[in-house]
């Protein structure tokens, strides 16, 4: 199951896999079978308002050399674990390296709005797309403004990009950027709660939605935990959360762990429904 980059994981200890200094993440699949992506990081995210790394550093983190190896990380990773890479970039040079390589997945923080070319490259290379809501670059956050409302407006906003570049919808996920809305106007714990408590309203965009609640800095404010690896519980409650709201993807960096509390909410919603249906 892979995992995956957002303003908060560098900082909160991501895990390694495979050597050679990649960063991963996980992904847990929310579907009837729990199943899994591994996702390498490329620009080993830092909040999309912060710099990104030259495409050189993000192909060095992808795993990608110079010279006649050509890749090495991405294809040794698909061949050991046998698992779905997903490539965490917003840039489309790295991205094409990586689906070079294998990886069918790319993951931009950015929702297309960083690199123009990502969405031609995703389109030509029939990629799956993760779009995440994220802050107009430079632009106050409202702090009256409803956040889910600020949410889907900017995910309306990434899948216009994505279906004029020719990407079907069928290849796309959306992701809300719990963890990517700050600003000193903005009462962020409060903020993700919101989102979280209100992903069933994204559901009207009719794409799967792909959350990233591990370790995130709202649970350390909201349980008093400062060390993001003492975040298990808080981030296990998050993403039964989620999964309960309707979320199809969540990432994880402690993966047993969050495939038992996916399989108890799962549990639950399906219960919920039936109760709702008059089923017994």
């Amino acid at each position: 199951m892979p995992r995956q980059h957002d303003p908060e994981r560098s900082a909160h200890g991501a895990g390694q896999v495979g050597g050679g200094g990649i960063d991963t993440d996980h992904q847990v699949e929310a579907g009837d079978e729990v199943g899994g992506i591994l996702e390498v990081g490329g620009a080993g995210v830092g909040r999309v308002q912060a710099d990104h790394p030259r495409e050189r550093q993000e192909l060095g983190r992808q795993g990608r050399r110079q010279g006649p190896e050509g890749v090495v990380s991405i294809g040794r990773l698909t061949a050991r674990l046998g698992l779905p890479v997903s490539a965490d970039t917003s840039r489309s040079v790295p991205a094409r390296a990586a689906l070079e390589a294998g990886a069918r997945l790319i993951n931009d923080v950015s929702g297309l709005h960083l690199d123009p070319a990502l969405a031609g490259l995703a389109a030509e290379a029939g990629a799956g797309l993760v779009l995440m809501a994220s802050p107009a670059h430079g632009a106050p956050i409202d702090p009256m403004a409803d956040p889910i409302a600020i949410v889907r407006d900017s995910l309306e906003r990434s899948l216009a990009l994505a279906r004029a570049a020719g990407i079907p919808d069928e290849r796309i996920l959306l992701d809300p950027g719990i963890g990517f809305f700050r600003g000193p106007s903005v009462a962020w714990p409060d903020w993700d709660c919101r989102v979280l408590a209100d992903l069933p309203a994204l559901h009207a965009l009719g794409r799967p939605l792909h959350v990233g609640v591990s370790r995130k800095s709202f649970i350390g404010a909201l349980a008093g935990v400062d060390d993001p690896t003492d975040r298990l519980p808080g981030s296990l409650a998050a993403a039964a959360a989620a999964v309960l709201g309707g979320a199809h993807v969540i990432r994880a960096h402690d993966v047993a762990e969050t495939v038992q509390a996916v399989r108890v909410a799962q549990a639950l919603q399906r219960a919920r429904e039936r109760a709702a249906a008059g089923v017994a």
